[in-house]
Parts: C-alpha cells; sequence; structure tokens
C-alpha cells in the first residue's frame, strides 16, 4: 500500500490537510490517534471520525512482527509479515537507529548478499517502509532510519521517496537521520536532490576497480567508481552531509595494497566517510572475511591518507541481521505468551 492511498481516504472522508497531517503524525511516531491533549474529537470532523477506526486498523494490519531474534550487541531482526503474506526483515539497532527493507528480494544479485539469491519478488509500498518504523518504534526510541535492509531503495525510488518525505515531517525524523543506501544509480542523483526531504547518501562502491566492481555487483547500473564519486560529492556539497561509501571487505578479493590506493585516489580531498565492513557469513557464497588485523591495518592506513575511514561490526550478526545476511524467511507465527 501506498502512502497516496491513506491520504485519498482521509480526503474522501472530509479531512483538511491539518487532519490528514495529525492522523499521519501519530501513526509514524507509533502512537495512538487518542494520544496529545487535544482528543480526536476536539480536532477532527465528526467524518474523519467515523473512518479513522477503520483506517487505524487497516494501518495496523500493513506489517505485523512475525518473530523477533534479539542480538547480544543490543540490536534484534524482526521478520516482518506484509498483508499478500511476503515477508521482509527489519533490523532494530543500537543507539535509537532502525534499519528497514525496501524491497521483498532484490534485482541486483551481489555474490556476497543472500538478500537477491530468489530475485526482486515484489516492491514495498511506501505505507509498508512507514509502518516497518512504526514496528520498531513500538519497542525502541527510533531517532535514526537506514535503508539498508533487503532490497535496491533506487529501484523503488517513487516509494522510498514518499516514506522518506513522511518520516521526515511529520514523522519527526531528522534530515541527516534518513539515510538512503545505493549501489548507484542515476535516478538517485536526479531526484534526492529535488525532495523537500533530502536525505544522507551511502553508496556501495565495494571497490575501486570498474572490472572487479561489475563482478561483485553483476546487475547493478555500469558506472564508474570515479564517475560515482563524483556524483555522490556533487550530492554531498549541495545537502551539506558527507557521503558514506560502504566497502564490504572480501579477503583475498578487494583487501589487497592497490584497492587502498585506489580508494585513496578515488576519495582523497572529498566529503566523505568510508564505512568498512567485514563480510558477514552467508551459506553458499565461497567468500570469507579477511582478519580483524588486516582490516585494522587497511582502515589505519587510509586515514594516514587523508581519507576518514571507519572499521564497522555490523548490527545482529549473531542473528543473520548483519549487512548481506537478510532475506525473506518463512513465517513463523508468533505464540500466544502464557
Amino acid at each position: 500500500m501506498r502512502l497516496a492511498e491513506i491520504s485519498a481516504r482521509l480526503q474522501a472522508s472530509g479531512a483538511k490537510p491539518c487532519h490528514e497531517f495529525r492522523v499521519m503524525r501519530l501513526w509514524s511516531q507509533g502512537l495512538a490517534q487518542d494520544s496529545g491533549r487535544r482528543k480526536p474529537e476536539d480536532f477532527l470532523p465528526a467524518s474523519v471520525r467515523d473512518v479513522l477506526p477503520g483506517v487505524v486498523d487497516e494501518l495496523h494490519a500493513l506489517a505485523q512482527v512475525r518473530s523477533e531474534h534479539a542480538a547480544q550487541d543490543g540490536s534484534a531482526r524482526l521478520l516482518v509479515a506484509l498483508r499478500d503474506g511476503q515477508t521482509v526483515e527489519t533490523v532494530l539497532l543500537p543507539r535509537d537507529g532502525v534499519c528497514v527493507s525496501t524491497q521483498v528480494g532484490c534485482a541486483v544479485g551481489c555474490l556476497f548478499c543472500m538478500t537477491g539469491r530468489d530475485g526482486l519478488l515484489r516492491q514495498v509500498g511506501s505505507a509498508e517502509i512507514v509502518a516497518q518504523v512504526v514496528l520498531a518504534r513500538a519497542r525502541r526510541t527510533i531517532r535514526r532510519v537506514v535503508f539498508m535492509g533487503m532490497g535496491e531503495p533506487a529501484h523503488n525510488l517513487d516509494n522510498v521517496l514518499d516514506a522518506i518525505q513522511l518520516l521526515g515531517t511529520a514523522g519527526g525524523i531528522g534530515h541527516k537521520n534518513l539515510v538512503f543506501s545505493t549501489v548507484g544509480d542515476p535516478r538517485v542523483f536526479e531526484r534526492l536532490p529535488l525532495g523537500p526531504v533530502k536525505p544522507a547518501l551511502a553508496l556501495s562502491i565495494h571497490t575501486s576497480r570498474p572490472d572487479l566492481r561489475a563482478q561483485l555487483l553483476p546487475r547493478a547500473p555500469r558506472i564508474d567508481p570515479a564517475d560515482l564519486v563524483e556524483a555522490g560529492e556533487r550530492y554531498a556539497r549541495t545537502t551539506g552531509y558527507p557521503i558514506q561509501y560502504q566497502w564490504t571487505l572480501l579477503e583475498g578479493v578487494n583487501d589487497t595494497d592497490e584497492e587502498l590506493d585506489g580508494m585513496v585516489r578515488l576519495l582523497s580531498g572529498k566529503y566523505a566517510i568510508m564505512n568498512m565492513i567485514p563480510y558477514n557469513t552467508t551459506e553458499g557464497t565461497g567468500y570469507r572475511r579477511p582478519s580483524w588485523e588486516r582490516a585494522a591495518a587497511m582502515s589505519n592506513y587510509l586515514n594516514r591518507r587523508g581519507v576518514l575511514a571507519r572499521l564497522r561490526q555490523s548490527a545482529g550478526q549473531d542473528v543473520e541481521g548483519g549487512c548481506g545476511q537478510l532475506r525473506a524467511r518463512r513465517t513463523i507465527p508468533i505464540q500466544p505468551m502464557g
């Protein structure tokens, strides 16, 4: 379901923009519709109040948690069922964040990622994307939303941008705390600067070599890493947020000294942060992560050469909630408590 469908239903009942904003604000912030000092009967027209219970039920049915898997680092992987029975995974992150999914499956087919093994099954609607944030807010405080879960956000651009606009306005999330992650697509650089809410941008680069990138990301747009960085730099200067580059480290593949020097050439002097993420184990890929000592040495080298680099441990690895580990799993009914 799209957010526009909810808006149309409210407007058909006589809701004005201020009424619609109230309903969407309370929902997207995980609050009940009778929250606050002004109750519905004090603010909403009777015609809107008449349809409100049905709208609330519909919003609640958009996405429901079927299982929750807590990790040792304070994160948690949620298996979320959508109304048609398809599933996505949402990850509660340490430090008040949530990672949401934008597609069921993925068409990019990165060789080191589980999400795209079965291809793209369907798009996730804008209301379903926001509903994942609502589920997270029912469990903890959420101040940061990253669009880094299942799917390639650039392949579902209209829905993702609609969700970002709501979360960055009525949803109360700071714009720089909405992080749009992509392998790179010309439409991203055309559309993101035009919106009223301009999210931070994370670009999955993974290598400085065009040939290796084409091998690792077989169905990503054929953009030379140098051109990707230049497009990212323009967006960074427009928004005032540094670009977050993502580099999944694969032992013997992209952890070489040659790659380090290539990254220095690409990112030296750029408004950028390099997030180095040692590969998270997934079945059947044949890849391995480099030793932590090697990864740390790579990070230190980049920092010494003027590239701001951070060595990251993906949240939730012990419950398969880390980068590249998410997939459309079978739903498992939640057992009643007691």
